[in-house]
This record gives structure tokens, sequence and C-alpha cells, in this order.
């Protein structure tokens, strides 16, 4: 089979469909490949921070998205030894209705963001689709791209296709199929953890879920809990490269671990019945220096692969897909699109990109590289000071952290009345 569109997005996750909704509220024609057949997967970044809160409402669906199932985070707060801490970002001193971070399935998230992007007949949506190989012509240029189409029940690849078109956008996360086969590299940063997924449950006599992420320090571990409606999601963070080793010692030496970091949770930890239980996430930090080629934009994780210290990488990649759509669309429609409209992007959005990932590697080296080694995280002295003494400073990592720097704003052509 071979088809044809205006831009062709490769993959489903947050900028994708973001950049899908966009792009066909201004008549672009664009159709989004996703790989699975639904979006209901375990351990995918929930959180949706004040900016692209903001845009939910630019874009005339704030009420539907505060509508779904979600809670509020609260505060940050930082270690500072002997088991005390300090409030680094205060998000209550935000100026309201901005002033918070929800803690929404991401499933839910973007079932919503599908509906409003199907209500434009311009955008399409093919699941159990993947895009495998890039299309080019006799100049290089990125054309379209091949795709396998998979059976829902068995995952099993069952067909094959062409869809060509003037752009091809490669949303398709930090193992970027299309980055690959384009030839492009990443710079990588030194990353001092990984993360183990799993879940424990919640007792009928707990108290309400309110949203929170509860860190615990332990000798060369940090454990996160992350409370929802019905379960606990925990992180447990440990040494990069060590997923051998804590797999051979098995599955009562890592209970033990969990119940000497969270006492409270330990008449639970049985429930791991194993340790396939686990789901590893190989933790990296990267991004490339060029974002594009002829034909081809990568924008989120595609380019620039984030920590999840801050939970920031989705809101991230959806300020990348508003830039796009802003710089990209009116191009596409007059067919006038052309190498410099990508580099456009790449210019807009890498700052905020820099900056953000600087941030990173800071929490990387004074707070979980300390613990990796052994030790207590102590933040800077001077930061304790500010911190402690002075609280209107929290204002500012709080929106640093809830808008992010550059926070990008809907376009005219995609903004609707609620």
């Amino acid at each position: 089979m071979a088809a044809e569109t205006q831009c062709v997005v490769a993959g489903g996750g947050p900028a994708g469909i973001v950049l899908g909704l966009l792009l066909a509220r201004a008549g672009v024609k664009v159709t989004v490949l996703e790989k699975h057949a639904d979006f209901l997967r375990d351990f995918r970044g929930d959180t949706v921070h004040a900016s692209t809160i903001r845009l939910l409402d630019e874009l005339g669906l704030g009420e539907g998205f505060r509508a779904l199932p979600q809670s509020r985070l609260g505060n940050f707060r930082l270690p500072a030894g002997s088991g005390d801490s300090v409030v680094l970002a205060d998000f209550e001193r935000l100026k309201d209705p901005y002033n918070y971070v929800a803690m929404v399935p991401q499933w839910d998230f973007l079932n919503f963001l599908v509906e409003a992007a199907r209500q434009e007949p311009t955008f399409t949506l093919l699941m159990n689709t993947e895009a495998t190989d890039l299309l080019t012509d006799a100049s290089g240029t990125v054309v379209g791209v091949t795709y396998g189409t998979r059976d829902p029940r068995t995952g099993s690849v069952v067909g094959s296709g062409e869809l060509r078109a003037p752009l091809t956008v490669a949303c398709d996360g930090r193992g970027s199929i299309l980055r690959k086969k384009a030839g492009l590299v990443p710079r990588e940063f030194p990353v001092p953890f990984d993360t183990w997924w799993f879940r424990l449950p919640r007792t009928a006599n707990e108290d309400q879920p309110v949203a929170s992420i509860a860190p615990r320090f332990g000798s060369s571990a940090v454990l996160l809990t992350l409370t929802r409606k019905d379960y606990h999601q925990i992180a447990y963070l440990a040494a990069k490269g060590s997923d051998p080793q804590l797999r051979a010692e098995g599955v009562e030496a890592f209970r033990s671990k969990i119940a000497s970091l969270r006492p409270d949770l330990a008449d639970r930890v049985d429930t791991i019945a194993s340790m396939d239980d686990l789901h590893l996430l190989d933790v990296k930090l990267n991004k490339l220096s060029r974002w594009h080629k002829p034909g081809l934009l990568l924008i989120g994780d595609a380019a620039h692969a984030m920590s999840p210290a801050g939970g920031v990488g989705i809101n991230l990649a959806v300020q990348d897909a508003v830039a796009a759509a802003r710089v990209l669309a009116a191009p596409l429609l007059r067919e006038t699109l052309d190498d410099g409209h990508l580099a456009a992007v790449q210019k807009r959005r890498w700052l905020p990109t820099v900056v953000i990932q600087s941030f990173q590697r800071v929490l990387h080296r004074v707070v979980f590289a300390q613990v990796m080694a052994g030790k207590q995280p102590k933040p800077p002295k001077p930061l304790l000071f500010v911190a402690r003494n002075f609280p209107g400073f929290g204002k500012l990592p709080a929106r640093m952290i809830a808008f992010g720097p550059r926070p990008e704003h809907a376009p005219e052509f995609a903004r609707r009345k609620p």
C-alpha cells in the first residue's frame, strides 16, 4: 500500500498527539502512527505541568481536562541531611489557576487529546502501526516513511506500506527508530542511576490519596512513592548498570530493601511475586546537536531524552510540539516548507532544552550521585540558607518546574472557545 498526507508523525505519545491536533486545527492533513493498540501501559510519566494546563485552556480543552481523574502534586522538597528537608519549590505561590502540577494517568490524557483531535477532519490516527524506515528521494530529502501494521492480539507484523509526506516528524521516543535510520547520534551525558518501577497495593484503612512524591534515601538507593487511587506506584533508584546484580540477589532480598526504606509498607511487599514484577527504565540524558534533515524533524525524547528528575519530560515534549505547529503549519499549507523552517523549530526550543538538562545534571551530581556513593545528599549551603530564611524564594523554582523556560502558547489558528 502507498498513501500520501501532508505530515506524518511517528509516535502517539504526548508530543505526537499534540502536534497532530494542532496541525489538524490549522487544516493540515496529518497522520499519526502509533505502534500499540491502545495507550494502556504502566509506569509512564503522568505529570501535567502548569504550562500544559494553560495550553489546554487556550485550546478550549481545559474544562474537559479538569474532569479527568487527577490529583494535585504538593510542593517539591529537597533533602537537607539528617532526615530533614526544605521546600525548594512552592507551587502555591504561583498565580491561580496555574499553581499546581496535575497527576493524570497518561492513558486518560492521551485518549482525551485524541478525542479532541478526531473532531478535525484532517486528523488521522493509525493504531497498531509503526514507522519502520525513512523514504528518501534522489537528493536525500525525506519524503515519508515505511510502516508495519501489527495484529492487536499477538503483536506480530501482519502488513506493511508506505506513507509519503512533505514532512516527517519523529516523536518515537528516546529509542527512536527514525533517528537511527537518519544516522543521527545524540550526545550522551552521564547518569548515575537506573530506575525500577513496580506497584504495591493500598489498603482499605489508608487515608484517601493526595498526590505526593515521597522520597526515602537509603545507603545507596532512593525510593520514590507516588500515591495513586488504589495502589502505590514506586520507583526504586540504584546505581546504573546494577540490574543483573539486583535480579541475581532475588525477590526476597529486594523485598527486604523496600521494607527497610518504607517500613510502613513492609506488610505488603510479599505482593512482589518475582523480579519480573520490576520494570527497568534505563535512564538516559542526551540531546542531538541537530534535530532535523531535509524533510525530517525530531522533537521530544527523540531529540533530547530527559532524566525523570523533576518529571519535566512530557511537558518539554509538548512545548516542542506547540512550537513546531506554530512554525510549520503555514509553510505546509502553502507547500513552501524547507529546511530553514525545521531549523527554526530547533532554534526556538534549544535554550529550554539546555537549561532543563543542565538543571537535571546538577540534581544528578548533588543528590543522586551522592546517594549512589553511599552518602547522604546535601544541597549547597547557600541554597539551604535561602530556602529556609526567604520563603518567597520558593516561587522561582516553582515557576521553573511548573512552566519551564520559554513556555509556549497555543497558536491563534488552534484556539477554540470552551
